[in-house]
């Protein structure tokens, strides 16, 4: 953690460390994992309420817990962005980080693979790699989508590619 912002430094030592070594496979070590899953998500999700830092909702999309949907946005300028969020989680996980993808965004950046897979190859990969098996979800949209939405989203806007909702609905009326 050199050389991190005292902020992110905070943050992430705030989000508590997974202790379950489980994929989908594991039967109910899987499910022992889900559990420290949710806990740090609920950990994570309270902390950002607790610092006015609301910025994403997710939940399982199935029982098995292996499909994951939500909404994530962004404030630019003081307007909100928002996305659907959407991510499997890999056959090999935890040694295997999910791809969060925001499917609208596709093709809108060169930071991005087909389908709206985000790009966290260089940065972020490696500290999964090292800090597997405790790190999870939360940590993933901690140190993986945060990030890239701080960095994308101004850029995007500002080039034209996305446009805010208010701004594409009065240019659809006239």
């Amino acid at each position: 953690m050199e050389g991190w912002d005292p902020n992110t430094k905070s943050t992430l030592t705030q989000i508590p460390l997974l202790t379950t070594k489980a994929g989908p496979r594991d039967g109910s070590a899987w499910t022992q994992r889900l559990k420290d899953e949710y806990r740090a998500l609920i950990a994570y999700t309270q902390m950002n309420k607790s610092n006015d830092n609301d910025w994403f909702r997710i939940c399982a999309a199935n029982p098995e817990g292996t499909r994951w949907t939500g909404k994530c946005w962004y404030v630019h300028n003081l307007l909100k962005y928002e996305f659907d969020l959407q991510f499997d989680i890999p056959v090999t996980y935890p040694a295997t980080a999910p791809e969060l993808e925001l499917p609208e965004l596709d093709g809108k950046t060169q930071k991005m693979y087909r389908g709206g897979k985000i790009c966290l190859t260089v940065h972020f990969k490696p500290l999964w790699a090292k800090n597997c098996p405790r790190f999870g979800i939360a940590h993933a949209l901690c140190l993986g989508l945060a990030p890239w939405l701080a960095a994308e989203i101004p850029i995007l806007v500002d080039s034209g590619m996305i446009k805010h909702k208010d701004d594409a609905a009065s240019s659809n009326e006239s």
